[in-house]
């Protein structure tokens, strides 16, 4: 990787990749404090953590890359989150629309982490970025059973 445009084309991917944690970490927040139940307040509240410690882990790659790693949720993640407080006050939050946000949130990360991985990235970013993409389809694959199981009930 002596190359400075992959150099950089790494960082912007792990960037995106950081919003893409940042927007899980405040999606699962959100989910929390909108969850009746203890159980799904713990389950949301310990998804938030795990993607927050993905964008630190993401973070730090950046900065060992010689980048600067991003901070932030995206724009489109925050306005979405500020889309769906305003229905929820309409028609409120019941644990289906809870499921229904979580899972089409799922799935945006799915997409990011699979584009990612489409990149040539150095072994151990890859092995990182593996790792954190199969910790998304496990959420996202959890999210989708409840959902169907909140449906069926």
């Amino acid at each position: 990787m002596d190359n400075p445009d992959d150099r950089e084309d790494i960082i912007r991917t792990l960037n995106t990749l950081i919003e893409t944690c940042k927007d899980g970490e405040a999606d699962f927040k959100s989910c929390a404090a909108d969850a009746k139940r203890p159980d799904l307040q713990e389950w949301f509240t310990t998804r938030s953590k795990e993607c927050g410690s993905s964008a630190t882990e993401l973070q730090r790659s950046v900065v060992e890359l010689g980048g600067k790693p991003g901070h932030n949720a995206s724009v489109s993640g925050e306005l979405h989150r500020r889309w769906v407080d305003l229905k929820s006050l309409v028609s409120g939050k019941d644990e289906q629309v809870i499921f229904d946000e979580a899972e089409r949130d799922g799935t945006l990360a799915a997409k990011q982490y699979a584009e990612a991985l489409h990149q040539t990235l150095p072994t151990e970013i890859r092995a990182m970025v593996e790792r954190q993409y199969e910790g998304v389809q496990r959420n996202h694959a959890e999210i989708r059973a409840m959902r169907n199981g909140a449906r069926a009930g």
